[in-house]
Protein backbone atom coordinates (compact mmCIF):
# COMPACT_ATOMS: atom_id res chain seq x y z
CA UNK A 1 0.00 0.00 0.00
CA UNK A 2 2.97 2.13 -0.55
CA UNK A 3 1.97 4.06 -2.93
CA UNK A 4 -1.52 4.82 -1.67
CA UNK A 5 -1.47 8.64 -0.54
CA UNK A 6 -3.44 11.22 1.19
CA UNK A 7 -7.51 10.80 2.04
CA UNK A 8 -8.27 9.14 -0.83
CA UNK A 9 -6.03 6.41 0.76
CA UNK A 10 -7.46 6.33 4.00
CA UNK A 11 -10.90 6.09 2.73
CA UNK A 12 -9.57 2.76 0.01
CA UNK A 13 -8.67 1.59 3.34
CA UNK A 14 -11.55 1.88 4.93
CA UNK A 15 -13.77 0.00 2.23
CA UNK A 16 -10.87 -2.75 2.35
CA UNK A 17 -11.65 -2.78 5.61
CA UNK A 18 -14.63 -3.28 5.14
CA UNK A 19 -14.99 -5.83 2.61
CA UNK A 20 -13.19 -8.31 4.72
CA UNK A 21 -15.69 -7.55 7.62
CA UNK A 22 -18.46 -9.14 5.83
CA UNK A 23 -16.46 -11.99 4.39
CA UNK A 24 -14.31 -13.57 7.11
CA UNK A 25 -15.35 -14.93 9.79
CA UNK A 26 -15.97 -13.16 12.98
CA UNK A 27 -14.26 -11.92 16.14
CA UNK A 28 -14.72 -14.08 19.66
CA UNK A 29 -16.45 -17.01 17.28
CA UNK A 30 -19.28 -14.71 16.27
CA UNK A 31 -21.50 -16.64 13.96
CA UNK A 32 -24.45 -14.43 13.93
CA UNK A 33 -26.48 -15.89 11.17
CA UNK A 34 -27.49 -18.60 8.76
CA UNK A 35 -23.74 -19.94 7.61
CA UNK A 36 -22.08 -17.39 10.00
CA UNK A 37 -21.08 -14.01 8.81
CA UNK A 38 -21.60 -13.83 5.12
CA UNK A 39 -23.56 -16.77 4.41
CA UNK A 40 -20.00 -18.56 3.48
CA UNK A 41 -20.40 -21.49 6.22
CA UNK A 42 -15.97 -20.93 6.86
CA UNK A 43 -14.95 -21.01 10.47
CA UNK A 44 -11.13 -20.76 10.99
CA UNK A 45 -8.11 -20.29 13.75
CA UNK A 46 -9.20 -23.44 15.70
CA UNK A 47 -9.15 -27.44 15.10
CA UNK A 48 -11.97 -29.16 14.85
CA UNK A 49 -13.26 -32.84 15.49
CA UNK A 50 -13.03 -35.00 12.59
CA UNK A 51 -15.19 -38.11 14.96
CA UNK A 52 -17.05 -37.69 17.96
CA UNK A 53 -19.81 -40.48 19.27
CA UNK A 54 -22.67 -39.87 21.06
CA UNK A 55 -22.78 -42.71 22.90
CA UNK A 56 -19.21 -42.79 24.76
CA UNK A 57 -19.77 -38.65 24.64
CA UNK A 58 -16.17 -39.24 22.66
CA UNK A 59 -15.65 -35.34 21.31
CA UNK A 60 -19.52 -34.35 22.79
CA UNK A 61 -19.08 -31.15 25.21
CA UNK A 62 -22.62 -31.48 26.12
CA UNK A 63 -26.25 -32.13 24.60
CA UNK A 64 -29.23 -30.21 26.04
CA UNK A 65 -32.93 -30.88 24.77
CA UNK A 66 -34.44 -28.03 22.76
CA UNK A 67 -38.93 -28.70 22.76
CA UNK A 68 -40.58 -28.81 19.60
CA UNK A 69 -39.80 -29.19 16.05
CA UNK A 70 -37.43 -26.59 14.66
CA UNK A 71 -34.90 -26.38 11.54
CA UNK A 72 -33.58 -23.19 12.65
CA UNK A 73 -30.04 -23.17 12.59
CA UNK A 74 -28.71 -21.94 15.89
CA UNK A 75 -26.44 -18.62 16.07
CA UNK A 76 -23.51 -17.92 18.14
CA UNK A 77 -22.25 -14.59 19.53
CA UNK A 78 -19.81 -14.73 22.17
CA UNK A 79 -20.60 -17.25 24.75
CA UNK A 80 -24.02 -17.15 23.87
CA UNK A 81 -25.97 -19.33 21.44
CA UNK A 82 -29.62 -18.25 20.34
CA UNK A 83 -32.53 -21.05 18.71
CA UNK A 84 -36.15 -20.58 17.35
CA UNK A 85 -38.49 -23.47 18.05
CA UNK A 86 -42.19 -23.70 17.49
CA UNK A 87 -44.07 -26.21 20.26
CA UNK A 88 -47.06 -28.09 19.65
CA UNK A 89 -49.89 -28.97 21.57
CA UNK A 90 -49.85 -32.36 19.89
CA UNK A 91 -47.57 -34.70 21.06
CA UNK A 92 -45.27 -36.39 18.51
CA UNK A 93 -46.60 -33.80 15.19
CA UNK A 94 -45.80 -35.00 11.99
CA UNK A 95 -42.09 -35.31 10.74
CA UNK A 96 -41.59 -37.04 7.15
CA UNK A 97 -37.67 -37.07 6.09
CA UNK A 98 -36.07 -38.17 2.73
CA UNK A 99 -36.78 -38.13 -0.43
CA UNK A 100 -40.30 -38.31 -1.68
CA UNK A 101 -42.83 -36.35 -3.87
CA UNK A 102 -45.61 -35.45 -1.73
CA UNK A 103 -46.29 -32.09 -2.01
CA UNK A 104 -49.61 -32.02 0.69
CA UNK A 105 -48.70 -29.99 3.45
CA UNK A 106 -49.25 -31.37 7.34
CA UNK A 107 -53.19 -30.64 8.49
CA UNK A 108 -53.08 -29.41 11.89
CA UNK A 109 -54.96 -26.86 13.88
CA UNK A 110 -53.40 -27.29 17.23
CA UNK A 111 -51.98 -24.06 19.36
CA UNK A 112 -48.30 -23.86 19.05
CA UNK A 113 -45.50 -21.40 21.05
CA UNK A 114 -43.09 -19.97 19.08
CA UNK A 115 -40.20 -19.57 21.38
CA UNK A 116 -36.73 -18.09 21.30
CA UNK A 117 -33.93 -19.58 23.11
CA UNK A 118 -30.74 -18.71 24.46
CA UNK A 119 -27.93 -21.12 26.11
CA UNK A 120 -24.06 -20.79 27.46
CA UNK A 121 -22.20 -21.62 24.60
CA UNK A 122 -19.76 -23.56 26.78
CA UNK A 123 -22.08 -25.42 29.22
CA UNK A 124 -25.06 -25.63 27.23
CA UNK A 125 -27.25 -24.50 29.94
CA UNK A 126 -30.32 -22.54 29.01
CA UNK A 127 -30.10 -18.98 30.11
CA UNK A 128 -33.72 -17.89 29.18
CA UNK A 129 -36.88 -18.64 26.82
CA UNK A 130 -38.84 -16.53 25.32
CA UNK A 131 -42.27 -17.11 24.12
CA UNK A 132 -42.86 -14.55 20.84
CA UNK A 133 -46.27 -15.85 20.02
CA UNK A 134 -49.03 -18.42 21.02
CA UNK A 135 -51.91 -19.45 18.35
CA UNK A 136 -53.08 -22.14 15.79
CA UNK A 137 -50.37 -21.38 13.01
CA UNK A 138 -51.79 -18.96 10.09
CA UNK A 139 -50.10 -21.30 7.25
CA UNK A 140 -49.49 -24.93 7.23
CA UNK A 141 -46.35 -26.71 6.54
CA UNK A 142 -44.51 -29.44 4.42
CA UNK A 143 -44.11 -33.01 6.23
CA UNK A 144 -40.16 -32.27 6.04
CA UNK A 145 -40.94 -28.83 7.15
CA UNK A 146 -41.48 -26.87 10.56
CA UNK A 147 -42.85 -23.50 11.90
CA UNK A 148 -39.67 -22.55 12.61
CA UNK A 149 -37.42 -22.97 9.66
CA UNK A 150 -35.96 -19.26 9.73
CA UNK A 151 -32.73 -18.51 11.56
CA UNK A 152 -32.37 -15.90 13.75
CA UNK A 153 -29.66 -13.22 13.29
CA UNK A 154 -27.66 -10.93 15.91
CA UNK A 155 -25.13 -7.80 16.26
CA UNK A 156 -24.15 -8.34 19.56
CA UNK A 157 -26.94 -6.06 20.91
CA UNK A 158 -29.84 -7.76 19.38
CA UNK A 159 -31.40 -10.90 18.62
CA UNK A 160 -33.81 -11.18 15.51
CA UNK A 161 -36.77 -13.94 15.36
CA UNK A 162 -38.95 -14.39 12.23
CA UNK A 163 -41.73 -16.66 12.25
CA UNK A 164 -43.08 -15.75 8.79
CA UNK A 165 -46.63 -15.36 9.36
CA UNK A 166 -46.47 -15.08 13.34
CA UNK A 167 -44.28 -12.23 13.05
CA UNK A 168 -41.08 -10.81 13.29
CA UNK A 169 -39.61 -10.42 17.24
CA UNK A 170 -36.34 -8.33 17.90
CA UNK A 171 -34.94 -8.94 21.89
CA UNK A 172 -31.94 -7.66 23.37
CA UNK A 173 -29.39 -10.26 24.31
CA UNK A 174 -30.81 -10.46 27.80
CA UNK A 175 -34.49 -11.04 26.93
CA UNK A 176 -36.38 -8.04 26.51
CA UNK A 177 -38.75 -7.38 23.34
CA UNK A 178 -37.81 -3.92 22.49
CA UNK A 179 -40.15 -4.41 19.38
CA UNK A 180 -42.27 -7.00 17.16
CA UNK A 181 -43.89 -6.13 13.84
CA UNK A 182 -46.56 -8.25 11.84
CA UNK A 183 -45.61 -8.56 8.31
CA UNK A 184 -49.30 -10.14 7.60
CA UNK A 185 -50.13 -13.21 6.03
CA UNK A 186 -46.42 -14.44 4.12
CA UNK A 187 -48.73 -17.48 2.16
CA UNK A 188 -45.77 -19.83 1.16
CA UNK A 189 -46.27 -22.86 -0.74
CA UNK A 190 -46.30 -24.36 -4.03
CA UNK A 191 -47.27 -21.29 -7.09
CA UNK A 192 -48.56 -23.94 -9.12
CA UNK A 193 -50.28 -25.64 -6.38
CA UNK A 194 -51.43 -22.53 -4.07
CA UNK A 195 -53.41 -25.19 -1.46
CA UNK A 196 -49.73 -27.13 -0.92
CA UNK A 197 -48.79 -24.56 1.60
CA UNK A 198 -45.03 -25.38 2.79
CA UNK A 199 -44.05 -23.14 5.73
CA UNK A 200 -41.79 -20.18 6.40
CA UNK A 201 -37.90 -20.63 5.66
CA UNK A 202 -36.53 -17.08 4.66
CA UNK A 203 -34.00 -15.54 7.51
CA UNK A 204 -33.48 -12.06 7.97
CA UNK A 205 -30.05 -10.42 8.56
CA UNK A 206 -28.07 -7.59 9.71
CA UNK A 207 -26.19 -5.17 8.39
CA UNK A 208 -25.35 -1.78 9.41
CA UNK A 209 -28.23 -0.85 11.72
CA UNK A 210 -30.42 -2.33 8.53
CA UNK A 211 -32.92 -5.17 8.89
CA UNK A 212 -33.17 -7.09 5.59
CA UNK A 213 -36.18 -9.86 5.15
CA UNK A 214 -37.24 -11.38 1.33
CA UNK A 215 -40.42 -11.92 1.50
CA UNK A 216 -41.29 -14.48 -1.84
CA UNK A 217 -44.85 -15.33 -1.58
CA UNK A 218 -48.14 -16.35 -3.43
CA UNK A 219 -49.40 -12.77 -3.85
CA UNK A 220 -47.39 -9.28 -3.06
CA UNK A 221 -43.87 -10.39 -2.47
CA UNK A 222 -41.23 -7.69 -1.76
CA UNK A 223 -37.63 -7.23 -0.19
CA UNK A 224 -37.43 -4.78 2.69
CA UNK A 225 -35.28 -2.86 4.94
CA UNK A 226 -35.73 -1.72 8.63
CA UNK A 227 -34.11 0.00 11.02
CA UNK A 228 -33.12 -2.37 13.89
CA UNK A 229 -33.01 -0.59 16.60
CA UNK A 230 -36.80 0.37 16.58
CA UNK A 231 -38.29 -1.74 13.77
CA UNK A 232 -38.86 1.27 11.44
CA UNK A 233 -39.62 0.16 7.78
CA UNK A 234 -37.29 2.10 5.65
CA UNK A 235 -37.80 0.69 2.07
CA UNK A 236 -39.54 -1.96 0.41
CA UNK A 237 -39.37 -3.15 -3.14
CA UNK A 238 -41.76 -5.30 -4.76
CA UNK A 239 -40.94 -8.18 -6.27
CA UNK A 240 -42.72 -10.02 -9.10
CA UNK A 241 -41.74 -14.05 -8.00
CA UNK A 242 -43.05 -17.20 -6.83
CA UNK A 243 -42.57 -18.03 -3.68
CA UNK A 244 -39.15 -19.24 -2.59
CA UNK A 245 -37.38 -20.58 0.75
CA UNK A 246 -33.78 -18.52 0.47
CA UNK A 247 -32.33 -16.12 2.39
CA UNK A 248 -30.51 -12.93 1.24
CA UNK A 249 -27.38 -11.91 1.54
CA UNK A 250 -25.00 -9.02 1.96
CA UNK A 251 -22.16 -8.12 -0.15
CA UNK A 252 -20.02 -4.69 0.53
CA UNK A 253 -18.01 -3.70 -2.22
CA UNK A 254 -15.70 -0.75 -3.34
CA UNK A 255 -18.29 1.10 -5.08
CA UNK A 256 -21.72 -0.03 -3.66
CA UNK A 257 -23.75 -2.64 -0.99
CA UNK A 258 -26.08 -4.84 -1.93
CA UNK A 259 -28.56 -7.27 -1.08
CA UNK A 260 -28.79 -10.56 -3.12
CA UNK A 261 -31.45 -12.73 -3.79
CA UNK A 262 -32.35 -15.67 -5.09
CA UNK A 263 -35.22 -16.42 -7.53
CA UNK A 264 -37.14 -18.16 -10.27
CA UNK A 265 -38.24 -15.13 -11.82
CA UNK A 266 -35.74 -12.46 -10.25
CA UNK A 267 -32.97 -13.06 -9.48
CA UNK A 268 -30.99 -9.77 -8.56
CA UNK A 269 -29.29 -7.45 -6.38
CA UNK A 270 -30.16 -4.53 -4.36
CA UNK A 271 -28.87 -1.58 -2.99
CA UNK A 272 -29.13 -1.57 0.57
CA UNK A 273 -29.76 1.94 1.61
CA UNK A 274 -32.62 2.51 -0.89
CA UNK A 275 -33.91 -0.96 -2.02
CA UNK A 276 -33.63 0.03 -6.08
CA UNK A 277 -32.94 -2.84 -8.58
CA UNK A 278 -29.46 -2.96 -9.28
CA UNK A 279 -29.44 -5.96 -11.76
CA UNK A 280 -31.66 -9.14 -12.30
CA UNK A 281 -31.33 -13.01 -13.69
CA UNK A 282 -34.32 -14.74 -14.84
CA UNK A 283 -34.13 -18.19 -15.55
CA UNK A 284 -33.82 -20.97 -13.01
CA UNK A 285 -35.52 -23.86 -10.74
CA UNK A 286 -38.94 -22.68 -9.82
CA UNK A 287 -38.83 -23.84 -6.16
CA UNK A 288 -35.22 -21.48 -5.25
CA UNK A 289 -34.07 -22.45 -2.12
CA UNK A 290 -29.93 -21.98 -1.38
CA UNK A 291 -28.77 -19.03 -0.70
CA UNK A 292 -26.74 -16.58 -2.73
CA UNK A 293 -22.74 -17.02 -1.98
CA UNK A 294 -19.54 -14.31 -3.02
CA UNK A 295 -16.54 -15.43 -2.94
CA UNK A 296 -13.22 -13.76 -4.91
CA UNK A 297 -15.87 -11.05 -7.12
CA UNK A 298 -18.55 -14.02 -7.90
CA UNK A 299 -21.83 -14.82 -6.79
CA UNK A 300 -22.61 -17.96 -6.94
CA UNK A 301 -26.25 -18.92 -7.03
CA UNK A 302 -27.86 -22.16 -7.71
CA UNK A 303 -31.40 -23.78 -7.41
CA UNK A 304 -33.74 -26.32 -9.02
CA UNK A 305 -36.94 -28.31 -9.68
CA UNK A 306 -38.88 -28.18 -13.22
CA UNK A 307 -36.85 -27.17 -16.19
CA UNK A 308 -33.64 -26.30 -14.63
CA UNK A 309 -31.34 -26.95 -12.10
CA UNK A 310 -28.33 -24.05 -12.74
CA UNK A 311 -25.25 -22.98 -11.28
CA UNK A 312 -24.53 -18.98 -11.88
CA UNK A 313 -21.15 -17.81 -11.15
CA UNK A 314 -22.59 -13.74 -11.99
CA UNK A 315 -19.65 -11.01 -11.79
CA UNK A 316 -20.56 -8.49 -8.09
CA UNK A 317 -20.30 -5.33 -10.49
CA UNK A 318 -23.49 -6.66 -12.81
CA UNK A 319 -26.10 -3.79 -13.51
CA UNK A 320 -29.15 -4.42 -15.65
CA UNK A 321 -30.93 -7.76 -16.78
CA UNK A 322 -28.02 -10.13 -17.24
CA UNK A 323 -30.21 -12.89 -18.46
CA UNK A 324 -28.47 -15.00 -20.80
CA UNK A 325 -29.34 -15.44 -24.28
CA UNK A 326 -30.25 -18.36 -26.43
CA UNK A 327 -27.78 -20.99 -25.31
CA UNK A 328 -25.41 -18.75 -24.29
CA UNK A 329 -23.43 -20.13 -20.77
CA UNK A 330 -21.76 -16.84 -19.89
CA UNK A 331 -21.41 -13.18 -20.91
CA UNK A 332 -20.26 -9.70 -19.75
CA UNK A 333 -21.86 -10.48 -15.88
CA UNK A 334 -22.05 -14.15 -15.95
CA UNK A 335 -18.24 -15.68 -15.77
CA UNK A 336 -19.68 -19.47 -16.00
CA UNK A 337 -22.78 -21.31 -15.49
CA UNK A 338 -24.08 -24.86 -16.12
CA UNK A 339 -28.30 -25.47 -16.98
CA UNK A 340 -28.32 -28.56 -14.87
CA UNK A 341 -26.14 -29.74 -11.66
CA UNK A 342 -27.42 -27.02 -9.20
CA UNK A 343 -28.31 -28.16 -5.68
CA UNK A 344 -32.31 -28.21 -4.87
CA UNK A 345 -32.12 -27.72 -1.07
CA UNK A 346 -28.40 -26.94 0.10
CA UNK A 347 -26.77 -23.83 -0.05
CA UNK A 348 -23.34 -24.11 -2.07
CA UNK A 349 -19.41 -23.55 -0.16
CA UNK A 350 -16.77 -21.86 -1.37
CA UNK A 351 -13.62 -23.12 -0.03
CA UNK A 352 -10.05 -21.42 -1.38
CA UNK A 353 -10.38 -22.26 -5.22
CA UNK A 354 -13.00 -24.12 -5.06
CA UNK A 355 -16.58 -24.38 -5.15
CA UNK A 356 -18.89 -27.58 -3.19
CA UNK A 357 -22.54 -28.14 -4.60
CA UNK A 358 -24.15 -30.97 -3.21
CA UNK A 359 -27.65 -31.86 -4.09
CA UNK A 360 -30.85 -33.25 -1.68
CA UNK A 361 -29.80 -36.83 -3.11
CA UNK A 362 -26.26 -36.38 -1.67
CA UNK A 363 -23.97 -36.31 -4.88
CA UNK A 364 -21.65 -34.13 -4.29
CA UNK A 365 -19.90 -31.92 -6.87
CA UNK A 366 -16.46 -30.17 -6.93
CA UNK A 367 -15.39 -27.15 -9.21
CA UNK A 368 -12.71 -24.72 -9.98
CA UNK A 369 -14.58 -21.81 -8.57
CA UNK A 370 -13.41 -19.52 -11.47
CA UNK A 371 -13.87 -21.67 -14.49
CA UNK A 372 -17.07 -24.08 -13.82
CA UNK A 373 -14.36 -26.75 -14.61
CA UNK A 374 -15.69 -29.75 -12.40
CA UNK A 375 -12.78 -31.45 -10.51
CA UNK A 376 -15.04 -34.68 -8.95
CA UNK A 377 -18.17 -35.77 -8.27
CA UNK A 378 -19.43 -38.35 -5.47
CA UNK A 379 -21.95 -39.50 -3.74
CA UNK A 380 -22.48 -39.17 -0.04
CA UNK A 381 -24.06 -42.26 1.44
CA UNK A 382 -26.68 -44.10 -0.22
CA UNK A 383 -29.08 -41.70 -1.53
CA UNK A 384 -30.88 -40.40 1.36
CA UNK A 385 -31.67 -36.90 1.95
CA UNK A 386 -29.75 -33.67 2.26
CA UNK A 387 -31.35 -30.92 3.50
CA UNK A 388 -28.45 -28.92 5.64
CA UNK A 389 -26.08 -27.04 4.21
CA UNK A 390 -22.55 -27.71 4.55
CA UNK A 391 -19.67 -25.75 6.75
CA UNK A 392 -16.21 -25.71 7.07
CA UNK A 393 -12.86 -25.44 9.35
CA UNK A 394 -9.89 -27.06 9.93
CA UNK A 395 -9.67 -28.16 6.34
CA UNK A 396 -12.98 -30.52 6.66
CA UNK A 397 -16.29 -29.86 4.92
CA UNK A 398 -19.34 -30.77 7.15
CA UNK A 399 -22.28 -32.72 5.29
CA UNK A 400 -25.11 -33.46 7.47
CA UNK A 401 -27.78 -36.32 6.30
CA UNK A 402 -31.49 -35.88 6.92
CA UNK A 403 -30.90 -39.61 8.72
CA UNK A 404 -28.80 -37.93 10.84
CA UNK A 405 -25.35 -38.85 9.60
CA UNK A 406 -22.37 -35.89 8.95
CA UNK A 407 -19.87 -36.89 6.80
CA UNK A 408 -16.71 -35.32 6.89
CA UNK A 409 -14.44 -34.48 4.12
CA UNK A 410 -10.97 -33.44 3.35
CA UNK A 411 -11.47 -29.91 1.61
CA UNK A 412 -9.57 -30.10 -1.53
CA UNK A 413 -9.61 -31.32 -5.47
CA UNK A 414 -9.98 -34.33 -5.02
CA UNK A 415 -12.22 -36.45 -2.74
CA UNK A 416 -11.22 -37.64 0.41
CA UNK A 417 -13.76 -38.84 2.98
CA UNK A 418 -12.16 -38.80 6.71
CA UNK A 419 -15.51 -39.60 8.59
CA UNK A 420 -18.95 -40.53 9.37
CA UNK A 421 -20.23 -39.57 12.27
CA UNK A 422 -23.96 -40.46 13.64
CA UNK A 423 -26.18 -38.28 15.61
CA UNK A 424 -28.52 -40.59 16.52
CA UNK A 425 -31.75 -38.47 15.29
CA UNK A 426 -32.97 -37.02 11.94
CA UNK A 427 -30.60 -33.60 11.41
CA UNK A 428 -32.21 -30.67 8.81
CA UNK A 429 -30.24 -27.95 10.59
CA UNK A 430 -27.42 -26.81 9.19
CA UNK A 431 -24.42 -26.40 12.27
CA UNK A 432 -22.87 -23.54 13.16
CA UNK A 433 -19.25 -22.86 13.78
CA UNK A 434 -17.31 -21.08 16.97
CA UNK A 435 -14.04 -21.67 18.02
CA UNK A 436 -13.19 -25.01 17.38
CA UNK A 437 -16.80 -26.00 18.51
CA UNK A 438 -19.67 -27.28 15.96
CA UNK A 439 -23.25 -27.02 17.18
CA UNK A 440 -25.35 -29.31 15.57
CA UNK A 441 -29.44 -29.24 15.77
CA UNK A 442 -31.00 -32.17 15.38
CA UNK A 443 -34.66 -32.72 15.76
CA UNK A 444 -34.71 -32.98 19.51
CA UNK A 445 -31.11 -31.27 20.80
CA UNK A 446 -28.29 -29.31 19.93
CA UNK A 447 -25.40 -30.68 20.88
CA UNK A 448 -21.77 -29.32 21.14
CA UNK A 449 -18.79 -31.36 19.69
CA UNK A 450 -15.10 -30.18 19.53
CA UNK A 451 -11.81 -32.00 19.44
CA UNK A 452 -11.11 -32.59 23.29
CA UNK A 453 -7.22 -33.48 22.34
CA UNK A 454 -7.26 -30.24 20.99
CA UNK A 455 -4.85 -27.45 22.67
CA UNK A 456 -6.81 -25.42 25.24
CA UNK A 457 -9.91 -27.91 25.18
CA UNK A 458 -11.67 -28.69 28.16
Amino acid sequence: MSGLRGKSSFRLWLVVLSFVTVQAAGPQGHWPSFRGPGANGLAEGYPTASTWNLETSENVEWKTPIPGLGHSSPIVWGDRIFVTTAVSSQKNPKLKVGLYGDIRPVDEDTIHSWRLYCLDKHTGQILWERVAHEGVPRIKRHPKSTHANATPVTDGKRVVAFFGSEGLYCYDMKGTLLWKKDLGLLDSGYYLVPSAQWGWASSPIIHNNKLIVQCDVQKNSFIAGFDIRDGREIWRTPRSDVPTWSSPTVHGGARRTQVIVNGYRHIGGYDIQTGQELWRLTGGGDIPVPTPVVADGLIFITNAHGAMAPIYAIRVRARGDISLQGDASSDEYIAWSQKRGGAYMQTPLVRGEYLYSCRNNGVLSCYQAKTGERLYQKRLGKGGGFTASPVSADGKIYFSSEDGDIYVIKAGPEFELLAVNSMGEICMATPAISEGTLFVRTQRHLVAIADQAAPGSN
